[in-house]
């Protein structure tokens, strides 16, 4: 809301994920003449849709860039929990090449979890099953088809959360998922679960997890999305002296940072050549749609 002034004289402005487009924001847009958001994001949870509409102002998003960049990456986190692999990388690294601590578990004949069977959902299934995981899904939209295809099976959340060994989250926020993930969630959790998380720092409740890594329900976290992480991620403070640092400081995220059973990543799951190269593709055709004056395919 800082630099939205910037606008003045454009008639699209181009936003990414942690991007404000609120009302204020929105507010000022329209009185710079902005007509068309493009989002390089699939997420649209940061622009008020309907203030947008009250305005006269557009939203066209990137619904589909690469769900294999982003379901590759849950895998990796769950692989890389699952056997430590930060934990041995940075031991040998300062010269320790002993195993004790190391121990993981095989994936294989265990049980994953996928809460959301969206596009990406549904590759991050794939990849699990094809580890030989058996998989359980649920979504508020079950696709028969694409159980019977995989060979999977959708379940209520209830029994998802108890019988899950990895627990993958794939759903877009929403006021029915803001905090699906909560203390009673994380109570009904098999012990010992990895929690992976790639879709929305929100969808996970950041006290409930910490309580559940603290207690040992939950083994392990893969986290490439925080519920705060806007003031956060895309910002280096690595040469902030220690002043700078504390008086800004978030004691959830530092907690997070400083478990060892917890990996961390800037919300960068979808970060490979070909996800860029579609983004910017996809911005460019909605910006030729509004130009040609032709239905927006993504709005």
């Amino acid at each position: 809301k800082y630099t939205a002034h910037l606008c003045a004289g454009a008639d699209a402005v181009c936003l990414f994920v942690n991007d404000d487009g609120d009302k204020e924001v929105l507010d000022v847009f329209r009185a710079h003449g902005v007509k068309l958001i493009l989002l390089r994001c699939a997420g649209h949870d940061r622009v008020d849709l309907e203030a947008a509409a009250a305005v006269g102002i557009r939203v066209a998003n990137v619904p589909s860039y690469s769900p294999h960049a982003v379901a590759e990456h849950a895998a990796a986190m769950a692989l890389s929990l699952n056997r430590h692999t930060c934990t041995a990388y940075n031991r040998v690294a300062a010269g320790n090449f002993t195993l004790c601590g190391l121990v993981g578990r095989d994936l294989h004949g265990k049980t994953c979890g996928i809460l959301g069977t969206g596009k990406i959902g549904r590759v991050a299934a794939k990849i699990f099953k094809g580890l030989g995981m058996e998989v359980l899904a649920f979504d508020a939209k079950p696709d028969g088809n694409f159980a019977n295809e995989l060979g999977c099976r959708y379940t209520e959340i209830d029994e998802l959360l108890a019988r899950a060994d990895v627990l993958s989250l794939h759903m877009p926020l929403l006021p029915t998922t803001k905090h699906l993930i909560d203390e009673v969630a994380v109570g009904k959790m098999k012990e010992g679960v990895l929690l992976i998380n790639v879709s929305r720092g929100a969808i996970v409740k950041t006290e409930a997890i910490i309580e559940g890594l603290l207690s040992g329900k939950i083994r392990g976290a893969g986290l490439d999305v925080y519920e705060h992480e806007r003031h956060v991620f895309f910002k280096n403070f690595s040469d902030m002296d220690f002043v700078e640092h504390a008086s800004g400081v978030d004691h959830d995220l530092m907690l997070l940072q400083s478990m060892p059973n917890v990996i961390l990543t800037p919300h960068m799951a979808f970060l490979t050549e070909e996800a860029l190269a579609t983004i910017c593709v996809q911005t460019v055709d909605n910006i030729s749609d509004f130009l040609a004056q032709r239905a927006l395919r993504n709005e």
